[in-house]
């Protein structure tokens, strides 16, 4: 099956209705220049309620091996990267954009989050990817795909690419790390009538 991961989490209510509706995982920006940051301490009061199935995900850019630590500390289970990945003991998803008919940067066998590429924002615009191309990578490895996805584009975009997992942040939101939650709700809808089956998320 197709799981999903909600992004951008600020909220407990939005945390917990994201779990509520099936969500592999929630993501929490730990990069002080997005949007929708939290801070360690607001990571911590929301992961403590999260049942234990659903997976808390810090989102970094160029982190260092303490900041990730520190993370952990609060919680977090598994570091998204965006940029230098430091030496750490978490399970990581290396953040890549398309290149061709492959990605980049290359990083080995790890799982990878396809998004658009933005040099200044490093994810959540809400600009799509190419599918086609996406799926010529899923074929091969373990993918999330985000990037642009919503309730009424999801379906097509998990049937073209048939990744691991769909990510979505703006998609579902009000506003920047506030969760629209008819959107969240039409979007896991939507996700559930489409899942192919699904590899393991790492190794």
């Amino acid at each position: 099956m197709t799981a999903f991961k909600i992004c951008g989490i600020t909220r407990e209510a939005d945390a917990e209705l994201a779990a509520s509706l099936g969500a592999w995982a929630v993501g929490f920006v730990l990069w002080p220049k997005s949007p929708r940051h939290i801070t360690i301490d607001g990571v911590c009061a929301i992961v403590r309620n999260l049942p234990p199935a659903v997976e808390p995900v810090g989102v970094f850019v160029d982190p260092t091996a303490e900041e990730v630590r520190a993370a952990a500390d609060a919680g977090i289970r598994i570091a998204q990267i965006h940029g230098e990945v430091p030496l750490v003991d978490l399970p990581v998803i290396r953040a890549v954009r398309l290149c061709g008919d492959g990605i980049e940067p290359a990083v080995g066998d790890a799982t990878i989050l396809l998004d658009a590429h933005d040099p200044v924002r490093r994810g959540g615009t809400g600009t799509p990817i190419d599918w086609h191309r996406a799926a010529a990578v899923a074929r091969s490895r373990r993918v999330i795909l985000a990037g642009g996805l919503r309730a009424d584009n999801v379906g097509e975009a998990i049937a073209v690419v048939k990744p691991f997992a769909v990510d979505v942040s703006s998609g579902v939101e009000a506003g920047p790390g506030i969760k629209d939650h008819e959107r969240l709700r039409a979007f896991a809808r939507a996700v559930m009538r489409r899942r192919p089956q699904r590899a393991q998320p790492y190794e």
